[in-house]
């Protein structure tokens, strides 16, 4: 094709890309803040609700396992989202992955507590969380594609920050709306029956994300692959026999991503709050302020991987992350507002640095026609890898050796996404266009 060809289609392309980016930063949104409101309500309420227990440190335990399933859950979202994704489209799939999402999040608001139907609420608990796991894990890859495959020359990193976008905003909508129910309800109100109006809130949320997803157009890459290649049986088999070295690669490098935002949001508010005894409100306020770190750094990083590539940034990102490990203590262990906001913002501003160019780089690991399931598993399996058992296992180093520990745990995440990043070549020059 012609460089004035391709000018043409670019122009042409505009306000049709203006719409796809909208609508993977508004799905990824809503997503991510169904998600999120489940970590804050595990760091806060749920063990007490729904698992009995003499001692508040293992109903804090059992909330955080819970936690940890929706990411073993996110690879079997991303192999079956995936699937259809790669065969069916992106835009079919992505409405049917937030469905999922929304219905087992609305449902996790209706559930009876322990103290009302025993041990059938955990177990519900655990199912609906599955749930989220499953849609969650065909969210990103499909909202990434959407983006990348419509962006123009030189600026996949930049489209592909917006899905980056929405995990920050949906934290604040997160966030903000439970720092607003600690204020209008006493703790006995928020114990009975407050903590669920966040997840029945998302109801809305997901009518809004079907209503800009169900007007989008398909990907022309998508449709040119379709075209040209015909579709792939079995994705998945694809993707794990003939790709398996990206995958790797790709899930490895998403190591620290997790590991930097689930210390610092999850274990940390549980942390902050018991143990350094700041109040909820607070501390909720805290994170507020902390996120716009991570929203501040994400287009930052976008527009450096854009320039200088995706490798440049991310080595840079997860050396500055390895030795943000040793803050872990003196500033989160201090109890002072002041110093856990610097630890907090240092941490989510990281995150950013982290997470914004994997927008671009996990879609381009792949080839069109295995896009989707590739980029949705190596996605889902760092989550398992980084963010699963993250705020357990931050706890249970608490308990053997200290929060020191805790730091030790996120360097060693940053060196092994550090080691993953070093063995991939360089990507921002693949051509994603399916021509």
């Amino acid at each position: 094709m012609s460089a004035i060809t391709g000018a043409g289609r670019d122009q042409a392309a505009a306000p049709r890309t203006g719409r796809i980016v909208i609508a993977s930063l508004i799905g990824t949104t809503v997503e991510f803040y169904d998600f999120y409101i489940y970590g804050t309500a595990a760091a806060l309420v749920l063990g007490s609700v729904f698992f009995p227990a003499h001692v508040p440190e293992a109903e804090q335990l059992a909330a955080f396992l819970t936690f940890g399933i929706a990411f073993l859950a996110r690879p079997v979202g991303a192999f079956l989202f995936g699937h259809f994704g790669d065969r069916v489209g992106r835009k079919s799939t992505l409405v049917a992955s937030m469905l999922v999402m929304g219905i087992s999040t609305t449902l996790i608001g209706l559930l009876p507590g322990y103290a009302t139907a025993g041990f059938l609420a955990p177990l519900l608990l655990c199912l609906l969380r599955l749930g989220q796991g499953i849609g969650l894990g065909g969210e990103w890859g499909g909202a990434a594609l959407l983006a990348t495959e419509s962006a123009p020359a030189g600026k996949r990193a930049w489209y592909g920050m917006f899905p980056q976008l929405g995990p920050s905003i949906g934290f604040l909508l997160s966030n903000g709306l439970f720092l607003l129910l600690f204020s209008v309800l006493t703790n006995a109100q928020f114990l009975a029956w407050g903590w669920r109006i966040p997840f029945l809130a998302s109801a809305v949320l997901v009518a809004i994300g079907l209503y800009v997803r169900g007007r989008l157009p398909e990907t022309i890459a998508f449709q040119k692959t379709l075209a040209r290649q015909g579709r792939v049986r079995l994705p998945v088999r694809d993707v794990i026999a003939r790709q398996w070295r990206p995958l790797l690669q790709g899930a490895f490098a998403m190591v620290v991503c997790y590991a930097l935002f689930y210390i610092s949001t999850v274990f940390a508010l549980g942390y902050g709050t018991k143990v350094g005894h700041i109040p909820r409100q607070t501390f909720l306020g805290l994170l507020c302020i902390a996120i716009l770190g991570m929203a501040i750094a994400t287009p930052i990083a976008a527009i450096l991987a854009d320039r200088f590539g995706r490798r440049p940034v991310l080595i840079a990102a997860a050396v500055a992350a390895a030795f943000s490990g040793f803050l872990v203590a003196p500033l989160l262990g201090s109890g002072d507002p002041a110093l856990v906001l610097v630890f907090l913002v240092i941490e989510l501003a990281l995150m950013g640095f982290t997470f914004a160019p994997m927008g671009a780089l996990l879609p381009e690991l792949f080839p069109t026609n295995l896009r989707y399931s590739g980029a949705s598993a190596a996605y889902s399996l760092g989550g398992i890898l980084g963010g699963s058992l993250a705020p357990y296992i931050a706890q249970k180093l608490v308990v053997l050796g200290g929060l020191a520990w805790v730091g030790h745990y996120i360097t060693a995440a940053a060196v092994i996404s550090l080691i993953a990043v070093l063995t991939m070549a360089e990507t921002s020059k693949r051509d994603l266009s399916g021509s």
